[in-house]
């Protein structure tokens, strides 16, 4: 088994839509192995986004990301990461594919409801910034 992070945004949070996202992605056979909701400083925003720091829309994003309460999970299931990124779809809401979480619930492509880690060694990383060994065991 494998985990993964996502990330409910404030959009999507904000709009109400926790609950129908988080139901979709156990549909998706995905285990919730950890869960919160908080809200990010701007500290830790641009911690969390600092591989973005040098793009052209990192104050924006760090902007978004503060505006309002999000929800951090961590996901298990096989092939999580790839698994999680084809259930989201294109970063850009407007180009994700029919039913998926951008496209159901995302409006662009910086409000597009859900964060998720691109690959095992980054689902690794962002999953210690949002929890503890001990959140994560006791989860289990």
């Amino acid at each position: 088994m494998e985990t993964t992070l996502t990330i409910l945004k404030p959009d999507s949070v904000g709009a109400g839509n926790a609950g129908k996202i988080l139901a979709q992605l156990e549909g998706e056979g995905f285990k919730i192995r950890a869960l919160k909701k908080l809200r990010l400083t701007e500290t830790q925003a641009r911690a969390f986004y600092e591989v973005h720091k040098e793009r052209p829309f990192y104050e924006e994003l760090v902007r978004f990301m503060t505006r309002g309460p999000v929800i951090p999970a961590v996901l298990e299931r096989e092939n999580a990461v790839v698994h999680l990124r084809e259930v989201l779809g294109a970063t850009d809401s407007t180009q994700a594919a029919e039913g998926t979480v951008r496209n159901l619930y995302g409006t662009d492509v910086q409000e597009n409801a859900i964060h998720g880690s691109d690959s095992q060694e980054n689902a690794a990383l962002e999953t210690a910034f949002f929890f503890s060994r001990a959140e994560l065991l006791a989860a289990e």
